[in-house]
């Protein structure tokens, strides 16, 4: 198996998904890729100053029409052999911070500002110190959180022309800001185009679930390992992950409630594959051991993922 390496430069950074994009690498199954990531807002050094009007450097000679207007992403690379109806295994190996991050919140026209009535006003901006060996990180006000990193964008495009916005998430994967998605973990996501196209960017070094300021800890991130692999004995219509602690099914759309079924659904589907339940008993067990939770309310297309953890349930023979 070969290991590649991909550094953000002009031609390996785009903000949007497309099935027309060419891959900047193209791997075999089993291989493995280091990426370096800019932050999601193009950033190529640190704020200096909580003034709004002072925007750091970005990264020069961004696109005009309309492929950069997104999360910078790194990619996309295709996998031979990957065709639509198989699955993608992405096997998170290494997710490793920057020095530096920053959150945003208030002060302008989101729905999450408005329902709270900050959407007018100061726009705030907390200036964060990550310290990756003790997985910390304080901001200027001497608040101090312990770092959980993870990618919030890791998918593939739609099988429909033009550009897609990265802003929301798809079954094919894109912005799903599950936190997670972290080292040592496994996302699976159904393939829609030939050679898949995936596509990485958007690192968090901390994100609860629901991100609900809209913004988590946005940093660049220094190593990204990601080995992928194709499931063609895996049929899946949503994502799912394997975390070290529990299956993960990703259930969305505009309408939370909606989502959340989604996500039971696909659990009700890992239930059978897993221990070879019946559906009506795999939603009878699921009531006992499964926990929904909202991954983000955020992105427009909202998300919530079902949780079912390792040994939770355990099937004894008659």
């Amino acid at each position: 198996m070969t290991t590649y390496t991909i550094e953000p430069t002009r031609e390996t950074l785009h903000g949007a998904f497309s099935r027309d994009f060419a891959p900047v690498l193209i791997i075999e199954p089993g291989d493995t890729v280091l990426y370096r990531t800019l932050d999601a807002a193009w950033n190529v050094e640190p704020r200096r100053s909580t003034n709004i009007s002072e925007r750091p450097r970005k990264f020069e000679s961004r696109r005009t029409d309309g492929s950069d207007n997104g999360h910078c992403l790194c990619g996309p690379i295709a996998i031979r052999g990957a065709r639509p109806g198989m699955t993608l295994e992405v096997g998170i190996q290494e997710v490793s911070v920057g020095a530096w991050g920053w959150t945003s919140a208030t002060g302008w026209p989101h729905p999450v500002n408005q329902r709270l009535g900050l959407a007018d006003g100061e726009e705030i901006m907390h200036l964060w110190a990550l310290d990756g060996d003790n997985m910390t990180g304080r901001n200027q006000y001497g608040h101090e959180v312990k770092l959980r990193p993870f990618m919030g964008v890791m998918g593939m495009p739609p099988d429909e022309p033009g550009l897609h916005s990265t802003s929301p998430p798809r079954t094919t994967g894109g912005n799903l800001d599950c936190k997670e998605l972290t080292a040592g973990s496994t996302l699976y996501l159904p393939i829609a185009v030939d050679g898949g196209l995936f596509s990485v960017g958007d690192g968090y070094a901390v994100q609860g679930d629901g991100e609900v300021c809209v913004t988590a800890i946005e940093c660049p991130m220094e190593r990204v390992t990601l080995t992928f692999n194709i499931r063609d004995d895996l049929r899946i219509t949503t994502p799912r992950a394997r975390t070290p602690e529990a299956f993960i099914t990703l259930g969305l759309h505009e309408d939370l409630d909606e989502a959340g079924f989604h996500a039971l659904e696909a659990m009700l589907e890992v239930m059978m594959e897993q221990y070879g339940l019946e559906r009506r008993d795999a939603l009878a067990l699921a009531s006992l051991v499964v926990d929904m939770r909202v991954t983000q309310i955020v992105n427009g297309v909202q998300g919530i993922h079902a949780v079912l953890p390792h040994n939770a349930l355990i099937i004894n023979p008659q």
